[in-house]
Protein backbone atom coordinates (compact mmCIF):
# COMPACT_ATOMS: atom_id res chain seq x y z
CA UNK A 1 0.00 0.00 0.00
CA UNK A 2 2.77 2.37 0.90
CA UNK A 3 4.77 1.71 -2.39
CA UNK A 4 1.28 2.70 -4.35
CA UNK A 5 0.54 5.80 -2.35
CA UNK A 6 4.13 6.86 -3.00
CA UNK A 7 3.65 6.03 -7.15
CA UNK A 8 0.52 7.89 -7.09
CA UNK A 9 1.85 10.76 -5.24
CA UNK A 10 4.72 11.01 -8.19
CA UNK A 11 2.79 10.41 -10.68
CA UNK A 12 0.63 13.38 -9.43
CA UNK A 13 3.59 15.35 -9.62
CA UNK A 14 4.91 14.29 -13.16
CA UNK A 15 1.14 15.15 -14.54
CA UNK A 16 0.89 18.16 -12.89
CA UNK A 17 4.61 19.17 -14.24
CA UNK A 18 3.83 17.84 -17.47
CA UNK A 19 0.80 19.87 -18.75
CA UNK A 20 0.07 23.13 -18.30
CA UNK A 21 -2.66 25.80 -19.07
CA UNK A 22 -1.34 29.10 -20.87
CA UNK A 23 -4.20 31.72 -20.17
CA UNK A 24 -5.07 34.20 -23.31
CA UNK A 25 -2.75 36.71 -23.37
CA UNK A 26 -0.34 35.49 -21.99
CA UNK A 27 3.46 34.03 -22.98
CA UNK A 28 5.62 31.36 -20.93
CA UNK A 29 9.31 30.84 -21.55
CA UNK A 30 10.35 27.60 -20.96
CA UNK A 31 13.89 27.01 -20.59
CA UNK A 32 15.58 23.05 -20.89
CA UNK A 33 17.94 22.40 -18.44
CA UNK A 34 18.75 26.57 -18.03
CA UNK A 35 18.83 27.13 -21.71
CA UNK A 36 16.14 28.91 -23.72
CA UNK A 37 13.41 26.30 -25.29
CA UNK A 38 10.72 27.71 -26.47
CA UNK A 39 7.47 30.09 -26.07
CA UNK A 40 4.43 28.69 -24.97
CA UNK A 41 1.25 30.20 -26.29
CA UNK A 42 -2.61 30.22 -24.58
CA UNK A 43 -3.74 26.38 -24.70
CA UNK A 44 -2.69 22.94 -22.88
CA UNK A 45 0.80 22.48 -23.32
CA UNK A 46 3.59 20.11 -22.41
CA UNK A 47 6.56 20.36 -20.12
CA UNK A 48 9.29 17.25 -19.55
CA UNK A 49 9.82 16.91 -16.16
CA UNK A 50 12.80 17.27 -14.05
CA UNK A 51 14.01 18.63 -17.81
CA UNK A 52 12.00 21.71 -18.48
CA UNK A 53 11.18 24.54 -16.51
CA UNK A 54 8.85 27.50 -17.14
CA UNK A 55 10.94 30.45 -16.09
CA UNK A 56 8.95 33.74 -17.17
CA UNK A 57 5.15 34.28 -17.31
CA UNK A 58 4.48 37.19 -19.78
CA UNK A 59 1.29 39.25 -19.88
CA UNK A 60 0.86 40.64 -23.45
CA UNK A 61 -2.06 43.08 -22.41
CA UNK A 62 -1.14 46.45 -22.79
CA UNK A 63 0.42 48.23 -19.50
CA UNK A 64 -0.12 51.08 -17.99
CA UNK A 65 2.93 52.21 -15.76
CA UNK A 66 3.20 55.44 -13.68
CA UNK A 67 6.10 57.72 -14.01
CA UNK A 68 7.03 59.41 -10.80
CA UNK A 69 6.75 62.68 -10.48
CA UNK A 70 10.17 64.75 -11.33
CA UNK A 71 11.62 68.21 -11.21
CA UNK A 72 12.81 69.43 -14.88
CA UNK A 73 14.43 72.34 -15.84
CA UNK A 74 13.83 74.51 -18.96
CA UNK A 75 15.64 76.43 -21.27
CA UNK A 76 15.00 79.28 -19.55
CA UNK A 77 16.09 78.37 -16.00
CA UNK A 78 12.58 77.45 -14.65
CA UNK A 79 11.95 74.36 -12.44
CA UNK A 80 9.07 72.63 -13.34
CA UNK A 81 7.29 69.52 -11.49
CA UNK A 82 6.39 66.77 -14.12
CA UNK A 83 4.80 63.51 -14.26
CA UNK A 84 3.61 61.00 -16.24
CA UNK A 85 2.21 57.65 -17.40
CA UNK A 86 3.57 55.75 -20.46
CA UNK A 87 1.18 52.90 -21.89
CA UNK A 88 3.16 49.55 -23.35
CA UNK A 89 3.01 46.04 -24.34
CA UNK A 90 5.76 43.15 -24.54
CA UNK A 91 5.77 41.60 -27.69
CA UNK A 92 8.76 39.36 -27.52
CA UNK A 93 9.01 37.31 -24.23
CA UNK A 94 12.38 36.28 -25.32
CA UNK A 95 13.85 39.19 -25.39
CA UNK A 96 11.51 40.72 -22.33
CA UNK A 97 12.79 37.67 -20.40
CA UNK A 98 16.24 37.84 -21.24
CA UNK A 99 17.28 41.60 -22.80
CA UNK A 100 16.92 43.22 -19.47
CA UNK A 101 17.15 41.96 -16.09
CA UNK A 102 14.30 44.62 -14.67
CA UNK A 103 12.64 46.51 -18.46
CA UNK A 104 10.23 47.76 -15.94
CA UNK A 105 12.49 49.68 -14.07
CA UNK A 106 14.47 50.31 -16.93
CA UNK A 107 11.67 52.36 -18.95
CA UNK A 108 10.43 54.19 -16.14
CA UNK A 109 14.29 55.76 -15.63
CA UNK A 110 14.68 56.17 -19.63
CA UNK A 111 11.77 58.00 -19.46
CA UNK A 112 12.38 60.83 -16.95
CA UNK A 113 15.68 61.10 -18.48
CA UNK A 114 14.22 61.42 -21.71
CA UNK A 115 11.91 63.82 -20.34
CA UNK A 116 14.51 66.12 -18.94
CA UNK A 117 16.37 65.98 -21.56
CA UNK A 118 13.24 67.42 -23.91
CA UNK A 119 12.07 69.89 -21.57
CA UNK A 120 15.42 71.35 -21.27
CA UNK A 121 15.20 72.19 -24.80
CA UNK A 122 12.05 74.21 -24.56
CA UNK A 123 11.27 77.77 -22.86
CA UNK A 124 8.26 77.67 -20.22
CA UNK A 125 5.49 78.68 -22.27
CA UNK A 126 6.44 76.44 -25.19
CA UNK A 127 6.04 72.99 -22.54
CA UNK A 128 2.68 74.29 -21.99
CA UNK A 129 1.47 74.59 -25.52
CA UNK A 130 3.34 71.62 -26.88
CA UNK A 131 2.38 68.59 -25.04
CA UNK A 132 1.97 66.50 -27.72
CA UNK A 133 5.55 67.41 -29.23
CA UNK A 134 7.09 66.06 -25.83
CA UNK A 135 4.95 63.45 -25.59
CA UNK A 136 5.89 61.89 -29.25
CA UNK A 137 9.46 62.70 -28.58
CA UNK A 138 9.77 60.73 -25.36
CA UNK A 139 7.68 57.83 -27.33
CA UNK A 140 9.99 57.22 -30.06
CA UNK A 141 13.30 58.01 -28.36
CA UNK A 142 11.65 54.93 -25.32
CA UNK A 143 10.41 52.55 -28.32
CA UNK A 144 13.64 52.59 -30.01
CA UNK A 145 15.22 51.51 -27.09
CA UNK A 146 12.48 49.20 -25.79
CA UNK A 147 12.95 47.10 -28.78
CA UNK A 148 16.07 45.42 -27.40
CA UNK A 149 13.74 44.39 -24.49
CA UNK A 150 11.17 43.21 -26.72
CA UNK A 151 9.00 46.07 -25.72
CA UNK A 152 6.75 48.24 -27.22
CA UNK A 153 6.01 51.49 -25.99
CA UNK A 154 2.73 52.43 -27.38
CA UNK A 155 2.48 56.12 -25.57
CA UNK A 156 3.34 58.35 -23.65
CA UNK A 157 1.36 61.23 -21.57
CA UNK A 158 2.33 64.21 -19.05
CA UNK A 159 -0.51 63.82 -16.38
CA UNK A 160 0.86 66.99 -14.71
CA UNK A 161 3.01 70.26 -15.27
CA UNK A 162 3.63 72.57 -12.41
CA UNK A 163 6.16 74.82 -11.86
CA UNK A 164 6.66 77.22 -8.74
CA UNK A 165 4.17 79.30 -7.14
CA UNK A 166 5.44 82.71 -7.92
CA UNK A 167 5.93 81.60 -11.45
CA UNK A 168 2.10 80.57 -10.96
CA UNK A 169 1.54 84.00 -9.71
CA UNK A 170 3.23 85.93 -12.57
CA UNK A 171 1.66 83.33 -15.14
CA UNK A 172 -1.96 84.15 -13.36
CA UNK A 173 -1.09 88.29 -13.28
CA UNK A 174 -0.27 87.59 -17.35
CA UNK A 175 -3.07 85.63 -18.28
CA UNK A 176 -5.64 88.25 -16.00
CA UNK A 177 -3.54 91.45 -18.16
CA UNK A 178 -4.35 89.27 -21.31
CA UNK A 179 -7.49 88.96 -20.74
CA UNK A 180 -8.49 92.73 -19.85
CA UNK A 181 -6.50 94.05 -23.20
CA UNK A 182 -9.04 91.56 -25.17
CA UNK A 183 -11.81 92.95 -23.24
CA UNK A 184 -10.96 96.76 -23.86
CA UNK A 185 -10.30 95.87 -27.63
CA UNK A 186 -12.99 93.76 -28.04
CA UNK A 187 -15.24 97.21 -26.38
CA UNK A 188 -13.08 99.64 -28.87
CA UNK A 189 -14.23 97.43 -31.84
CA UNK A 190 -17.72 97.45 -30.26
CA UNK A 191 -18.16 101.14 -30.34
CA UNK A 192 -16.00 101.66 -33.44
CA UNK A 193 -18.55 99.30 -34.94
CA UNK A 194 -21.19 101.58 -33.45
CA UNK A 195 -20.18 104.73 -34.90
CA UNK A 196 -19.91 103.09 -38.00
CA UNK A 197 -23.57 101.52 -38.04
CA UNK A 198 -24.91 104.93 -36.87
CA UNK A 199 -22.90 106.71 -40.01
CA UNK A 200 -24.19 104.33 -42.45
CA UNK A 201 -27.68 104.33 -41.33
CA UNK A 202 -27.71 108.59 -41.46
CA UNK A 203 -26.01 108.49 -44.81
CA UNK A 204 -28.84 105.87 -45.87
CA UNK A 205 -31.64 107.73 -44.37
CA UNK A 206 -30.62 111.06 -46.17
CA UNK A 207 -30.27 109.28 -49.61
CA UNK A 208 -33.97 107.85 -48.73
CA UNK A 209 -34.92 111.18 -48.27
CA UNK A 210 -33.27 113.05 -50.82
CA UNK A 211 -34.20 110.63 -53.81
CA UNK A 212 -38.20 110.74 -52.21
CA UNK A 213 -37.81 114.97 -52.42
CA UNK A 214 -36.51 114.16 -56.30
CA UNK A 215 -39.12 111.85 -56.50
CA UNK A 216 -41.92 114.82 -55.50
CA UNK A 217 -40.31 117.50 -57.55
CA UNK A 218 -40.40 115.23 -60.22
CA UNK A 219 -44.17 114.14 -59.74
CA UNK A 220 -44.62 117.93 -58.95
CA UNK A 221 -43.43 118.92 -62.51
CA UNK A 222 -44.93 116.38 -64.32
CA UNK A 223 -47.57 117.11 -62.77
CA UNK A 224 -47.90 120.98 -63.49
CA UNK A 225 -47.01 119.99 -67.04
CA UNK A 226 -49.66 116.94 -67.55
CA UNK A 227 -51.81 120.65 -66.14
CA UNK A 228 -50.48 122.66 -68.65
CA UNK A 229 -50.99 120.32 -71.80
CA UNK A 230 -54.67 119.80 -70.02
CA UNK A 231 -55.62 123.53 -70.25
CA UNK A 232 -54.12 124.51 -73.51
CA UNK A 233 -55.42 121.23 -75.11
CA UNK A 234 -59.30 122.47 -73.78
CA UNK A 235 -57.88 126.00 -74.97
CA UNK A 236 -57.28 124.88 -78.27
CA UNK A 237 -60.44 122.51 -78.29
CA UNK A 238 -62.55 125.67 -77.18
CA UNK A 239 -61.24 127.48 -79.88
CA UNK A 240 -61.35 125.19 -83.06
CA UNK A 241 -65.14 124.86 -81.49
CA UNK A 242 -65.85 128.93 -81.80
CA UNK A 243 -63.89 128.46 -85.45
CA UNK A 244 -66.60 125.96 -86.30
CA UNK A 245 -69.90 127.90 -85.15
CA UNK A 246 -68.34 131.01 -87.03
CA UNK A 247 -68.41 128.87 -89.92
CA UNK A 248 -71.67 127.71 -89.70
CA UNK A 249 -74.90 129.84 -90.84
CA UNK A 250 -75.38 132.63 -88.70
CA UNK A 251 -72.06 132.11 -86.95
CA UNK A 252 -70.30 135.58 -88.20
CA UNK A 253 -73.85 137.45 -87.03
CA UNK A 254 -73.20 135.96 -83.44
CA UNK A 255 -70.11 136.93 -83.51
CA UNK A 256 -70.62 140.69 -84.37
CA UNK A 257 -73.02 141.09 -81.34
CA UNK A 258 -70.44 139.37 -79.27
CA UNK A 259 -67.98 141.96 -80.16
CA UNK A 260 -70.06 144.93 -79.94
CA UNK A 261 -71.33 143.30 -76.63
CA UNK A 262 -67.92 143.38 -75.26
CA UNK A 263 -66.55 146.95 -76.90
CA UNK A 264 -69.95 148.43 -75.12
CA UNK A 265 -69.13 146.82 -71.54
CA UNK A 266 -65.20 147.86 -72.29
CA UNK A 267 -66.52 151.19 -72.53
CA UNK A 268 -68.56 151.37 -69.44
CA UNK A 269 -65.79 149.81 -67.25
CA UNK A 270 -63.48 152.44 -68.36
CA UNK A 271 -65.96 154.93 -67.39
CA UNK A 272 -66.84 153.30 -64.16
CA UNK A 273 -62.86 153.19 -63.11
CA UNK A 274 -62.59 157.04 -64.14
CA UNK A 275 -65.84 157.73 -62.21
CA UNK A 276 -66.13 160.32 -66.05
CA UNK A 277 -68.53 158.91 -68.25
CA UNK A 278 -66.52 158.40 -71.73
CA UNK A 279 -68.85 158.56 -74.64
CA UNK A 280 -67.44 157.77 -78.15
CA UNK A 281 -67.58 160.91 -80.37
CA UNK A 282 -68.00 159.01 -83.18
CA UNK A 283 -70.43 155.70 -82.89
CA UNK A 284 -68.71 154.75 -86.69
CA UNK A 285 -65.93 153.63 -84.61
CA UNK A 286 -67.27 150.64 -82.80
CA UNK A 287 -68.68 149.54 -86.22
CA UNK A 288 -65.39 150.13 -87.39
CA UNK A 289 -63.79 147.96 -84.32
CA UNK A 290 -66.49 145.08 -85.33
CA UNK A 291 -65.60 144.98 -88.46
CA UNK A 292 -61.63 144.90 -87.94
CA UNK A 293 -62.47 141.93 -85.66
CA UNK A 294 -64.33 140.17 -88.52
CA UNK A 295 -61.93 140.68 -90.54
CA UNK A 296 -59.44 139.16 -88.54
CA UNK A 297 -61.22 136.29 -87.45
CA UNK A 298 -61.86 135.27 -91.40
CA UNK A 299 -58.58 136.21 -92.27
CA UNK A 300 -57.63 133.04 -89.70
CA UNK A 301 -56.78 129.32 -90.83
CA UNK A 302 -59.18 126.94 -90.25
CA UNK A 303 -58.23 124.78 -87.14
CA UNK A 304 -55.75 127.47 -85.82
CA UNK A 305 -56.31 128.23 -82.40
Amino acid sequence: MEIALVLAVIAAIFIFQTFKIVPQQNAWVVERLGKYDRTLTPGLKFVVPFIERVAYKHSLKEVPLDVPSQVCITRDNTQLQVDGIIYFQITDPMRASYGSSNYIFAITQLAQTLLRSVIGKMELDKTFEERDTINASVVNALDEAAANWGVKVLRYEIKDLTPPAEILRSMQAQITAEREKRALIAASEGRKQEQINIATGEREAFIARSEGQRQAEINNAQGEAAAIVAVADATAEAIRKVAEAIRSPGGEQAVQLKVAEKAVEAYAQLAQKNNTMIVPGNMSEVASLIATSMALIKNKPAGTP
